[in-house]
């Protein structure tokens, strides 16, 4: 009697423990349809490491543009599931995490990456696997060319490159350049590559071309090789995380001239990092957040109002990527990977944060570019860039600022009243996703 007395509480116990705790939900939910009705989207970026504010402003503009995608009755009725992984800004990571997502979670459509590194690591897998990616922001000519189930959002680093030596010899009316590259990133690479073959067809002449790889923090030999060559103006395609310790040995070293780069200086820590030392220099990016367009008005304000800060390119990029995709996801047949691909590819005219795109054979979009200016502490926007097609080049105001005038901030910075931006913890590694709602965030290797 005793025996089964004791067998039948260990039977209790073992049902208690099997199934007396609901399951924990790893990935980001939005809308309150069944496990069923959902549609599974993953995400994957660096949410840690060493270009973690490039992860978190792009997983913001994707789960603000899923939440309101869910909120309108999502794909035909059906709610977008999502699961977002960390790469931790490592190529080997995301190649890692993106066949996770797709074996394990059954995504049908990935948003991601911002560096093109980690895409080029990551894409091949999505290809196989016939699932189609969008990349918000990786700019390196080679991603799109894995295959046909591989997007983005952005423009390439050949425009890049070519208008940014344009407008060093154009607009600052300089003759000789030096390049400062990041030999270890693909994006570095390619982007001084443009800028130096576009340079030299305007009749510019580069005196200097030295290297350092991310993660350096003595630039001084470099920049004094730099020094001697007299250059007028120094191209440094890197990202912001190394950008601001050059701009400030620089001009330790008695460097003052412009510094020049590309959108992988956009980060909310670039003036925080190289401060003082970057005044009069000169990026391109994606959009300005102070576009009177009332599509960058209305992201804008919603952003700032639910995360605390402007929105940069890649979280703008990330929105409308996301948005794309809803897109097609509704107009196409089934809810599969090459049903989804074939209607990405059939966007036209897509009326954008970050301008109108539509992908053409290369599944690259055709836009146009801004050129920011670091002055008197702000961020403010310089110009504006059209590929031929397109209206020409309008010159905008160097005093406008890239916020509103109310805003008055640069970007990053909290507007009054608000709390700030909520920082991001490393994501424990078996978990799918981050969810929002239970800790919001702000929010390879090349872009």
């Amino acid at each position: 009697m005793k025996r089964r007395h004791l067998l039948i509480l260990m039977v209790s116990l073992l049902s208690l423990f099997l199934f007396g705790c609901p399951p924990q939900e790893t990935a980001t939910t939005t809308g309150t349809a069944g496990a069923g009705d959902e549609i599974p989207v993953g995400e994957y970026g660096s949410l840690t490491g060493s270009t973690a504010t490039f992860g978190q402003s792009t997983h913001n503009g994707v789960t603000l543009a899923l939440d309101e995608i869910n909120a309108a009755g999502g794909i035909n009725g059906r709610k977008l599931k999502l699961f977002t992984e960390d790469d931790q800004s490592k190529p080997e990571e995301a190649a890692s995490v993106v066949q996770k997502l797709i074996s394990q979670n059954g995504v049908v459509a990935l948003i991601g990456e911002v560096a093109s590194s980690r895409t080029l690591a990551a894409a091949p897998i999505a290809q196989k696997a016939q699932i189609p990616m969008i990349s918000p922001s990786s700019t390196n000519p080679q991603v799109t060319q894995i295959g046909d189930y591989i997007f983005r959002a952005c423009f390439l680093d050949s425009y890049q490159g070519d208008s940014m030596a344009k407008f060093a010899a154009n607009d600052l009316k300089a003759k000789r350049a030096a390049i400062l590259t990041d030999v270890k990133n693909d994006y570095s690479v390619g982007l001084a590559q443009f800028f130096a073959e576009s340079f030299k067809k305007l009749g510019g002449t580069i005196v200097a071309q030295q290297s350092y790889s991310e993660g350096d923090s003595d630039f001084k030999a470099q920049l004094t090789s730099v020094r001697a060559a007299k250059p007028d103006v120094i191209f440094v395609p890197g990202y912001y995380t190394e950008v601001g310790q050059i701009a400030i040995q620089a001009r330790d070293l008695g460097l003052k001239q412009p510094l020049l780069g590309g959108d992988g200086w956009e980060s909310p820590k670039l003036l925080e990092i190289g401060g003082k030392a970057l005044e009069g220099s000169f990026y391109s990016n994606h959009y300005s957040p102070d576009d009177p367009d009332p599509v960058v008005r209305q992201f804008v304000d919603k952003y700032r109002e639910r995360f605390g800060v402007l929105p940069d390119s890649l979280s703008a990029l990330a929105y409308d990527s996301t948005k794309i995709l809803a897109e097609a996801m509704k107009r196409a047949k089934t809810v599969d990977g090459p049903s989804i691909r074939e209607e990405i590819a059939r966007t036209t005219a897509y009326k954008g944060v970050t301008g109108t795109i539509t992908f053409g054979a290369s599944r690259d979009p055709i836009k146009s570019l801004v050129v920011l200016e670091v002055k008197n502490g702000q961020i403010i926007k310089r110009l504006q860039m059209d590929p031929p097609g397109m209206p020409t080049a309008s010159a905008m105001p160097t005093s406008a600022p890239t916020t509103t005038p109310a805003a008055g901030m640069p970007y990053g910075t909290p507007p009054p009243g608000s709390s700030p931006t909520p920082t991001v913890s490393p994501m424990p590694s078996a978990s799918p996703s981050a969810s929002p709602a239970a800790s919001p965030m702000s929010a390879t290797t090349s872009r």
